[in-house]
């Protein structure tokens, strides 16, 4: 263990909350009571959900019900990248057409744009940049796996994304060993925590009820169940994503995956000098165990990957805490990215779960018969995917109350998508732990051979995983 990693503040929630304070706690739910819509979870999806239906429908009695804090699960916690990537997207090329696909995409490239909007209009300072994207190779194999996820995504509309070789990706930023980049402007920067606790206070000021320190048990038509009280509504929406697991017959629905970051210390006017990065796009690469990272408001750069990717029986973390290996892993992938900052001190490390469906596509679902409605499964693409689903939920929910018609974005390829259960224990603690890492090896071999192809280890895990 380096003196770097058992130095760093471990846990705590996040840096972003150590960097922007925790919030204000609200009171719980006193008792049983009704309303319109009931939210649980007050993360993105769930606050972002009740935003956009409360400036629809004022009059709407909207009640969100949050385990422990707004924001406390991967809306405070995640690395900042609003970006236009959605889990699931070829999958619904197969399912529904190509044209399709397309139309899910659109919407995805938009969502970027109306999450600085609304944030912008609502006088939320969330430390936003729109840099865009700029996803790196640095090997033969990868540099393979970009050209065609380059084009892959041109044939999904994107236009204006542009390919780099070597000599322009270094002019962007200084990625040892880079070969060549790909490049979207449908991405920005953020501070997490910020544009959380932003959207909480304004919901609240919209009028909409949040209760705290409120865990859901279980929800079931028209109700959701606490251990304070139980809320009646017509429409019952569950916005839990990583958290999914902890309910009432719900242990399999999604598997907690573990994604952990870290974040240096402020870097030196030298140091930045050596790593570029003038753009501050979020950055990330073509491994099969990829990284991401982002260049902060206030000149660190925040950087994450898997660690231990998911803890036996659908457990969840304890408030943030990582281990000393994947700090030094991650630390490891910064120095390999940029030597210049071997010196470099890390000041925090810290862990969360996002959502994963067992065919790993995002989903949005209303069941008319029942009210009952649900987002999530954004497989650690939610800081956008998130805001289409809020909008898409809220255009559901009019449509089924009579008070809209069916719109664009009820018509998209994800809504009402249903996937069949993750396997019960030991089955899928010993499949995602063997597919991550075969994915590890797969790395470790191509940076060896050098060979443009890929790894068959990937693609023996991707089958596994059931990506494809």
């Amino acid at each position: 263990m380096s003196s770097s990693a058992s130095s760093a503040v471990n846990g705590g929630i996040s840096f972003w909350y150590a960097d922007d304070g925790l919030p204000a706690a609200r009171a719980p739910l006193p008792g049983d009571t009704t309303a319109d819509v009931v939210i649980v979870g007050g993360g993105y999806t769930g606050l972002w959900t009740a935003y956009y239906l409360k400036k629809t429908a004022p009059s709407l009695r909207i009640v969100v019900l949050e385990q422990k804090f707004c924001g406390y699960g991967a809306s405070g916690r995640n690395g900042g990248w609003l970006y236009n990537g959605i889990a699931g997207r070829d999958r619904y090329a197969r399912m529904h057409g190509h044209e399709a696909a397309v139309r899910l995409q659109q919407a995805m490239n938009e969502t970027v744009g109306e999450v600085v909007r609304a944030a912008a209009e609502e006088g939320i300072e969330a430390d936003v940049h729109k840099g865009g994207v700029l996803e790196v190779a640095t090997s033969p194999a990868q540099a393979a796996r970009l050209r065609a996820f380059h084009e892959h995504e041109l044939s999904y509309g994107e236009k204006d994304r542009e390919l780099y070789g070597a000599e322009e990706t270094a002019e962007r930023i200084g990625v040892a060993g880079a070969v060549g980049s790909s490049w979207t402007p449908h991405g920005a920067r953020l501070h997490p925590a910020k544009l959380v606790k932003g959207l909480a206070a304004v919901v609240e000021a919209l009028g909409v009820t949040v209760h705290e320190s409120t865990p859901v048990t279980e929800i079931r038509p028209r109700h959701a169940v606490t251990p304070y009280g139980t809320v009646r509504a017509p429409y019952v929406l569950r916005c839990t994503e990583g958290f999914t697991a902890s309910l009432k017959g719900h242990r399999r629905t999604w598997l907690p995956m573990n994604s952990s970051m870290i974040a240096t210390e402020p870097l030196t006017a030298e140091q930045w000098g050596a790593v570029g990065w003038e753009g501050r796009e979020t950055l990330g690469d073509m491994a099969h165990a990829y990284m991401y990272a982002q260049r902060t408001a206030d000149g660190r750069i925040a950087l994450g990957g898997r660690g231990v990717p998911y803890r036996f029986g659908s457990r969840t973390d304890n408030d943030g805490r990582t281990q000393e290996a994947t700090i030094e892993a991650l630390r490891e992938i910064l120095v390999r990215f940029f030597p210049a900052l071997a010196g470099v001190r890390i000041a925090h490390a810290w862990s969360g779960v996002l959502g994963v469906p067992r065919d790993w596509c995002a989903t949005v679902t209303l069941d008319r018969s029942t009210g009952l409605g649900w987002a999530g499964g954004y497989v650690g693409s939610g800081v956008a995917t998130a805001n289409l689903a809020a909008r898409t939920l809220r255009d559901l929910v009019r449509l089924d109350s009579g008070e809209g018609g069916r719109t664009e974005l009820t018509g998209l390829p994800w809504v009402g998508h249903r996937v069949r259960k993750w396997e019960p224990e030991p089955f899928r603690w010993l499949g995602v732990h063997g597919m991550y890492a075969t994915y590890r090896a797969a790395d470790r071999r191509e940076s060896t051979t050098r060979s443009p192809q890929s790894s068959r280890l990937a693609r023996l895990a991707d089958r596994v995983a059931g990506r494809h």
